[in-house]
């Protein structure tokens, strides 16, 4: 005769009420409330009393009916074209040091490239964030005026909505590109040939500035435009491209990091050497841009930082110690010379 088995059940304990908190510490629900959301005006022996009892219950406070009487979320909504690579990781890095130095916590969302998705994203935001950071190509003044409510403070990142008067931080991508332009056409000159761009996503606004500053920057002189997305595959495609050509550019600027890395992979696949064969730069100065090899000439625009500071900007606006709106803040940007591009430097330099 077979045995029956036997399941073991764990029973779950229910969650800690704060009312079995204020039971067990012996004080009023009121009470129990105060000394948990740090009130001054309860007494440090009732305090001791309460946060003993709460953590010997284990007890966690419900986070949506804490918002709902303070009207507070302690959240931040951030809104990204995208997670990948490490630009978007930069600037996820300088947001966070800044909500953690201030007790918040961050939702995060992606519009992946598509003003429908940064629509529904930012709706998706409504009621659960006190403040929203975002950073899109995609928006403009009618898109936030249907999808953000009228009391939700905001400020732009990297993003400008023409008549709308959120709060923006920028970076100066068309002073980087003169500057980073000018310094490869230094060497170009040398040899007469000319100097290359890979451009970002034709609809993107910082892809307008920096192509706009490759452009000025050639005074006249002869260009070539590659289109790319921002990707490393974009780059790696079109530094294949460049690889055929005879003649060949003397350099190329891509208009960020990553296309730049993705060139100089396909480069380094067809023989050919840099900067000694073409001389290559980037922008944006992620992280692994120094850790090349050669390292990447670029143009530095501490994306960390400067969301830091938008994360900054907002908690001040929802504390009141900041207007709610104002006009947009530029931050400078500049070249950072490596050996990407110093062969071509040096040579124009022997030359003068």
């Amino acid at each position: 005769m077979s045995t029956p088995s036997v399941q073991t059940v764990s029973a779950r304990m229910p969650s800690a009420t704060i009312r079995d908190v204020a039971r067990t510490a012996g004080v009023s629900v009121a009470s129990a409330s105060r000394a948990l959301n740090g009130m001054t005006t309860v007494a440090p022996a009732m305090r001791e009393r309460v946060l003993t009892a709460a953590s010997q219950l284990r007890y966690v406070p419900h986070t949506a009916a804490r918002a709902l009487s303070r009207r507070r979320t302690d959240t931040i909504g951030v809104v990204l074209p995208d997670l990948h690579g490490e630009f978007f990781s930069e600037v996820i890095r300088g947001v966070d040091m800044a909500a953690r130095r201030r007790g918040l916590h961050l939702l995060i969302s992606t519009s992946h490239g598509d003003a429908a998705e940064a629509a529904a994203a930012i709706r998706a935001m409504r009621g659960r964030v006190d403040g929203l950071l975002l950073m899109s190509p995609h928006v403009d003044g009618h898109l936030l005026a249907d999808n953000l409510a009228a009391d939700v403070p905001m400020v732009l990142v990297n993003t400008q909505v023409e008549g709308h008067p959120h709060t923006a931080f920028c970076v100066d991508n068309y002073a980087g590109a003169v500057a980073v332009v000018e310094h490869l056409a230094s060497g170009a000159k040398i040899s007469g040939r000319l100097v290359a761009h890979i451009s970002g996503p034709a609809d993107n606004l910082e892809s307008q500035d920096r192509r706009r500053g490759f452009l000025d920057a050639l005074n006249g002189a002869e260009g070539l435009v590659l289109e790319g997305d921002f990707s490393e595959e974009s780059g790696y495609a079109a530094g294949l491209a460049l690889a055929e050509m005879n003649p060949r550019p003397a350099a190329v600027f891509a208009a960020n990091d990553m296309m730049a890395i993705g060139c100089m992979l396909a480069l380094a696949e067809k023989g050919l050497v840099v900067p000694r064969d073409i001389a290559v730069a980037g922008f944006d100065d992620i992280p692994v841009a120094r850790l090349m090899r050669p390292s990447l000439t670029t143009v530095r625009a501490n994306i960390a930082d400067l969301s830091r500071r938008a994360l900054e900007c907002l908690a001040q606006i929802i504390n009141g110690e900041a207007p709610w709106r104002n006009a947009a803040q530029t931050v400078g940007s500049h070249l950072i010379v490596r050996e990407s591009s110093t062969v071509q430097t040096a040579a124009a330099k022997t030359a003068i």
